[in-house]
């Protein structure tokens, strides 16, 4: 996800608990970064992920598509494949 243009962003989130910070730096200390680094890095992997919403405009254009759902057991697949 990673692209030579960025830009310069600030996110200020409020309202975390000190338990969730400690646990978020000890996290980041674990991989050698700093808490900065390691969220932006969740935060990065975490939008590379189709939420609901996409993946159902995905089916649904599949369906348009092709007129026939997926089986389920292709669906179970491609779930335990994302899931490695």
């Amino acid at each position: 996800m990673r692209s030579s243009h960025f830009i310069l962003m600030k996110i200020t989130v409020r309202h975390i608990s000190r338990e969730t910070r400690d646990i978020l730096a000890q996290r980041a200390a674990r991989s050698g970064r700093s808490l900065q680094e390691y969220l932006r890095l969740t935060l990065e992997s975490f939008a590379a992920q189709a939420d609901i919403h996409e993946v159902m405009e995905r089916v649904d254009a599949r369906l348009r598509a092709t007129g026939r759902p997926v089986p389920a057991d292709v669906i179970l697949r491609h779930r335990d494949a994302d899931r490695r």
